[in-house]
C-alpha cells in the first residue's frame, strides 16, 4: 500500500499515521523497519528503501515528508508513477505533505485509481468547524465544555491543533470529568486568552475607540492583572506591530510575516490586520511615548495605573 496525506493540518495527519502504524504489529520491531526520508530525495533512494525486506517483522514502513509538494521534476514523478503499482506487498509507503496538492496531481490520480493507493486531504478547520473540533476533543477525554468556552478557546488559539490540544488537556485535567469547562476557565488557564485580551485592547486603540479601550483596560485591572505586566504586554504588542507594519509596507502578507517574525500564523494575521490601522510613524511615536512612561514610573513621577489610563487616553485621541 501507499498513502498520500496532504494539507496544512499536519496534526491530524500524524494522528492518522499513528492509527495506521498501530495496526502494523510490534512497535519496537516496526521502528527497526522504518525508513524516514525528507525533501528532495532521489527515486533510487526511495526505491531502495521500499524494496528492502523487513527484518523480523511482516512489513517495512517508509515515511517520505514533503517530497511531492517540493515540486520534483517530471522524470521523478514518472518514475514514481511506474514504480508505485509494483510496490512490494511487505511495504507501506506514506507520503506526508504539509501543503495541499492539486486534485490533478499525477500521483493523486494514481492513488485514486489503484486499489493499493489511498489519498486524504487534511485542511485546517476554521470557524464553526474549529469550535466543533474543540468540543469533540474535550468529549474524547470524557470532559465537557460550554459552546461559548469552545468558541473562545478556538478563537484565541486559532487553527494550530497541536497547541489547541495542549490547552484542552490542561482544561480537562483542571475541571475533571464532572464539571463543565466555562469561559472563565479558559481565561484562567490559557495564556492565549490573556494575549487575545491585549489584541482586543490594541484593536480598540487602533480604531480610536477610547471608550472601549478604557473599558477593556479597567476590566483587566479589576481582574487583578498586574499593571506592570499589562504595560509590558502592550509595549510588546506595539513592538510587534512596528515589525509587522514594516513588513507589510514591503508588500509582505501574513504567511511571510509569520515566518519572518517567527510567530504563529494566527498571531501574524492579527498583527497584519492591526498594523493597517496605524502608520509606521504613529507606531514609532507611541513606542517612544511608552519609553517616557516607563521612565516616569521608575523615577516615581507617576504610578503605573494612572500612567496606563493616560497612555490609552492619549493613543485614542482623534487626530
Amino acid at each position: 500500500m501507499f498513502y498520500i496525506f496532504h494539507g496544512q493540518d499536519t496534526h491530524s495527519q500524524k494522528e492518522m499515521l499513528a492509527k495506521l502504524t498501530a495496526k502494523l504489529g510490534d512497535p519496537g520491531l516496526l521502528d527497526l523497519n522504518t525508513t524516514r526520508l525528507e525533501g528532495a530525495v532521489s527515486l533510487t533512494q526511495l526505491q531502495q528503501a521500499c524494496n528492502a525486506m523487513p527484518f523480523l517483522a511482516k512489513v517495512r514502513l517508509v515515511l517520505v515528508t514533503n517530497l511531492l509538494s517540493s515540486k520534483p521534476d517530471k522524470s521523478l514523478l514518472k518514475g514514481l508513477a511506474d514504480f508505485l503499482p509494483q510496490l512490494p506487498e511487505t511495504t507501506r509507503l506514506v507520503f506526508m505533505e504539509s501543503d495541499a496538492l492539486p486534485g490533478n496531481h499525477r500521483l493523486i490520480k494514481l492513488a485514486e485509481e489503484l486499489d493499493t493507493g489511498f489519498v486524504k486531504q487534511f485542511d485546517l478547520p476554521e470557524g464553526g468547524a474549529l469550535d466543533r473540533w474543540v468540543k469533540q476533543q474535550v468529549e474524547e477525554r470524557n470532559g465537557r465544555i460550554s459552546p461559548h468556552a469552545a468558541h473562545v478557546l478556538a478563537s484565541n488559539v486559532g487553527s494550530d491543533l497541536g497547541i489547541l490540544e495542549n490547552e484542552i488537556e490542561k482544561l480537562v485535567l483542571y475541571k475533571g470529568t464532572e464539571e463543565t469547562i466555562e469561559v472563565q476557565d479558559v481565561g484562567l488557564l490559557s495564556p492565549y486568552a490573556a494575549e487575545a485580551s491585549i489584541f482586543d485592547l490594541v484593536d480598540a486603540i487602533g480604531n480610536r475607540n477610547g471608550r472601549q479601550a478604557a473599558i477593556l483596560l479597567q476590566k483587566k485591572l479589576q481582574e487583578g492583572t498586574d499593571p506592570f505586566y499589562l504595560f509590558t504586554m502592550i509595549v510588546r504588542q506595539i513592538r510587534l506591530l512596528i515589525q509587522a507594519r514594516e513588513l507589510a509596507d514591503e508588500g509582505q502578507r501574513p504567511p511571510a510575516i509569520s515566518k519572518a517574525m517567527n510567530v504563529h500564523s494566527f498571531v501574524a494575521s492579527k498583527l497584519y490586520q492591526q498594523a493597517q490601522q496605524f502608520s509606521l510613524p504613529q507606531l514609532e511615536q507611541i513606542y517612544r511615548h511608552m519609553l517616557e512612561v516607563d521612565v516616569g514610573v521608575k523615577t516615581g513621577r507617576n504610578d503605573m495605573v494612572t500612567a496606563l489610563n493616560l497612555l490609552v487616553a492619549g493613543m485614542t485621541e482623534s487626530n
